[in-house]
């Protein structure tokens, strides 16, 4: 199944088959697109929460405007954003990518403090704002890889992150749920799994100037 074939394939999974569990292997790809996920500047001001305890699942159901896919589905992801982008994280940053490349610091530097210079001047609104953005990129990534992987996904914003932030002890962490994706497998039943896609035809979608 080429890129297209597993685009066309997938869709907003509305019922989970409960008995299927995404494997470990299967899981790891996952994980590891979801690192590899291109953002801003590489900073990566976004984490993400696995959740694989029914228990929990079921009592974050009344927290997701009853979606019930958060308690069928195999495992549950939670995309976060960092609630602190300063000084600090960004130099931390740079320490990863020196000792990562051997990139000397007169190479390194300029760049270091345009950043520092960048976000002191932003409000907090507009760092929260551009962290947002980044757990979007990640979620669309996370989306192409599950297709790929014949692993079914259904993404939400329907959901009360205060309330999750609260259950997953976020704050403690220094984080913000903002996105959530529950993967899993379709179940048999799931009548949207039959339907068509519905999208505008590609002339109309597509500009060439």
């Amino acid at each position: 199944m080429n890129v297209i074939e597993a685009l066309q394939w997938r869709y907003a999974t509305k019922s989970f088959d409960e008995d299927k569990i995404v494997s470990k292997e299967k899981l790891d790809i996952l994980l590891n697109a979801f690192n590899l996920t291109a953002t801003s500047y590489g900073l990566q001001p976004i984490k993400l929460v696995v959740i694989d305890n029914k228990k929990l699942q079921k009592d974050l159901v009344s927290y997701s405007m009853n979606q019930e896919q958060i308690a069928q589905a195999s495992h549950v992801f939670v995309i976060c954003i960092e609630t602190i982008i300063d000084k600090i994280f960004i130099e931390n940053y740079f320490k990863l990518v020196k000792s990562t490349r051997n990139t000397p610091d007169e190479i390194l530097n300029p760049f270091k403090n345009f950043l520092i210079d960048d976000f002191e001047r932003k409000t907090e609104k507009e760092i929260k704002e551009w962290s947002i953005k980044q757990a979007y990129l990640a979620l669309g990534n996370l989306l192409t890889v599950c297709a790929l992987e014949k692993i079914d996904a259904c993404p939400m914003e329907g959901f009360e992150p205060s309330k999750y932030d609260e259950i997953l002890k976020l704050k403690s962490k220094g984080l913000q749920s903002v996105l959530v994706l529950p993967i899993g497998y379709r179940a048999e039943n799931d009548f949207m799994s039959k339907l068509k896609k519905v999208r505008k035809d590609i002339n109309s979608s597509v500009l060439f100037t």
